[in-house]
């Protein structure tokens, strides 16, 4: 029935037929049901209540998660090692941050507020012309994809165009994203500087303060998990996904037999950015801030860490690499903070030593061995 299908439907349908697939939904969205009923159904004073605190936090999480899926699409099965992924995530989420922005201070003629109270601070006389729009939703969630993805095309485009390729790539992509931290350090930037944007109230009318409002970020950025790690299987698993390995494998030799590599490398770099952008854009309203530091090259750097401990190439191994290390970032920063680089460091050499593949690839030697035994006991009762 499925190769009956439309090309393009099935495009769409085929990662729905893959375990792999089934099996990650199934978890996450699970995940996403129990975190609510203990949230809701549960009294706070109950031992398995989940309160809001740990449902921002689980948001917080998803939303690098998300992020860490797009890096691995670009690493993992493009071959590209991007150090610069960090910006697009700040991009999207200071799109997200100027409409919020936007809904604080006093109100104008037609009801929209005429500067940010950062603004009026600084004495700033005018709102700046890149501003504008920005207090209508629908204009700044075009901007959440549309800002990283143009970026992105932009920076691709002579990139790839120049067929910059390996460690020079990653070392561009570095320069890309401290070059953009500098920029947004200044104050006459018009984006808060050092202090970035914060104090946020509402976002859609709806108190971000709120614990209904932090659950239903929490649910959406779970969704868009879910929406992001479909279209990434989506590519992944169609042509344009063997067309990704091969130059990821063989780049000389893909474009030898005719294939405009560059062109496959600018598309998935640019759906890449746009998915980066909008978990920045999710992790804004649910941390409260958006700062130059996300701009930071060790950062970039901490996202790869996430990809290659989960396991490369896998996407579902990058959701668990940015979950596992972003937890034990929770817990160590909490227990002891001058220690947690270093509990960064060893947990990558002794991942990277014991498990090469990560723990997507522990994952499924374990599940080769199952599945090896039961065909043994099979074999044996036959």
């Amino acid at each position: 029935m499925m190769s009956q299908l439309p090309s393009s439907q099935f495009w769409l349908t085929r990662p729905f037929g893959e375990r792999a697939t089934q099996v990650f939904l199934g978890v996450l969205f699970t995940a996403l049901l129990v975190v609510t009923v203990l949230h809701v159904a549960l009294p706070q004073g109950s031992p398995l209540h989940v309160n809001a605190y740990t449902v921002n936090l689980f948001g917080k999480y998803l939303s690098y998660a998300l992020l860490a899926v797009a890096v691995d699409l670009v690493w993992g099965y493009l071959g590209i090692l991007s150090l610069g992924h960090g910006a697009f995530f700040a991009i999207g989420g200071y799109a997200m941050g100027m409409y919020l922005m936007r809904q604080i201070g006093d109100r104008g003629t037609y009801g929209h507020p005429v500067l940010p109270d950062f603004m009026v601070f600084l004495n700033w006389e005018s709102l700046p012309w890149y501003w504008q729009g920005f207090d209508m939703a629908w204009f700044a969630f075009a901007m959440v994809l549309l800002a990283p993805g143009m970026l992105a095309l932009v920076f691709g485009f002579l990139a790839f165009r120049s067929r910059v390729t390996g460690v020079y790539l990653s070392i561009i992509t570095q320069a890309l994203t401290f070059a953009l931290m500098l920029a947004f350090f200044r104050n006459e930037m018009g984006f808060g500087g050092n202090n970035g944007l914060t104090d946020f109230r509402e976002l859609l009318g709806f108190n971000l303060r709120s614990n209904d409002t932090r659950l239903g970020l929490f649910l959406a950025t779970g969704v868009a998990l879910a929406l992001g790690y479909i279209l990434c299987r989506a590519i992944v698993t169609s042509k344009l996904g063997r067309v990704c390995v091969a130059t990821r494998d063989a780049e000389a030799r893909t474009r030898f037999i005719g294939y405009r590599v560059e062109r496959f490398q600018l598309f998935v770099f640019v759906v890449s950015a746009m998915l980066a952008g909008l978990a920045g854009a999710l992790y804004v309203p649910q941390v409260g801030i958006i700062n130059p530091s996300e701009f930071s090259p060790l950062f970039s750097i901490e996202i790869v860490l996430w990809v290659a401990l989960g396991g490369r190439a896998t996407l579902y191994g990058a959701v668990i690499g940015a979950i596992l290390v972003n937890y034990a970032k929770t817990i160590f920063t909490g227990v002891m903070p001058d220690a947690w680089l270093f509990a960064l460091g060893a947990m990558f050499v002794l991942v990277t030593v014991l498990l090469p593949k990560g723990v997507a690839g522990l994952l499924r030697k374990r599940r080769r061995a199952v599945e090896s035994d039961n065909a043994g006991t099979k074999e044996a009762i036959a």
